[in-house]
């Protein structure tokens, strides 16, 4: 069974469509990569799926559930969970604080002290300034915080639009060994990353977005050695 299914996704800004019918499935406990040149609508389909933007047509089913038309912070109540592009922090709360908030959600809540552990175990460098406004953070930092603040929310599924955006080459390593560490653990995850090479080097399944569409979908290894894909998006 899959975990979460996108059907026929159509959706947009004002009156400009980006999504033309876009379908997916994210399979349990596996890492999907969402891979698309800019303005393929990779950023639209995961704000159209957590309720930041309506559907105009078609659904998104999770566990089983109809979810299309429940908000954003009913759907983290479910353990839909997004760790947005340009991370969207607290800049004037510290790094505590800022996880404190992952945790607000009801699931959240009880466990939030595993949780802490548990973050502060995959980013040891937010244990040691925890203190620290998130606001005076590296880039790098300032996404380590993102992440950790998604997973305090016990996401069932975690979705990430472009994690490695803007970051060193040293930092993007890390944070696909984070990605790769929470495989490992089993959670399902949908990665949205302008590293094509890299996110599909760690995924199990893979979809190519054009025009709003998925083009091409397949075993992210098998997607990975497809000629066009090597063309267009691996300078190969």
């Amino acid at each position: 069974m899959s975990t979460l299914s996108i059907e026929n996704l159509e959706s947009g800004y004002g009156e400009v469509q980006i999504l033309w019918g876009a379908s997916l499935q994210l399979r349990d406990g596996k890492l999907t990569t969402l891979v698309g040149s800019n303005g393929a609508g990779k950023t639209t389909l995961l704000r159209a799926v957590m309720g930041l933007l309506p559907a105009w047509k078609g659904g998104v089913t999770f566990d089983g559930r109809q979810v299309t038309r429940l908000s954003p912070h009913e759907k983290a109540m479910l353990g839909l969970v997004l760790v947005p592009e340009g991370r969207q922090l607290f800049s004037t709360m510290s790094i505590l604080e800022n996880l404190e908030m992952g945790a607000t959600v009801a699931r959240a809540r009880a466990d939030m002290r595993q949780s802490f552990e548990r973050v502060f175990t995959l980013f040891p460098r937010l244990r040691e300034r925890k203190a620290q406004l998130a606001g005076t953070l590296s880039g790098g930092e300032q996404q380590m915080l993102a992440i950790a603040r998604g997973l305090m929310a016990k996401p069932a599924i975690l979705m990430f639009d472009e994690p490695s955006l803007g970051l060193s080459p040293i930092f993007t390593q890390n944070l696909f060994e984070i990605i790769r560490t929470l495989k490992k653990e089993g959670l399902t995850m949908l990665l949205v990353e302008q590293n094509v090479q890299m996110s599909l080097a760690i995924s199990d399944y893979a979809y190519v977005l054009s025009h709003g569409k998925v083009a091409i979908e397949g075993e992210a290894k098998q997607v990975r050695e497809m000629p066009e894909v090597r063309k267009a998006y691996l300078g190969l």
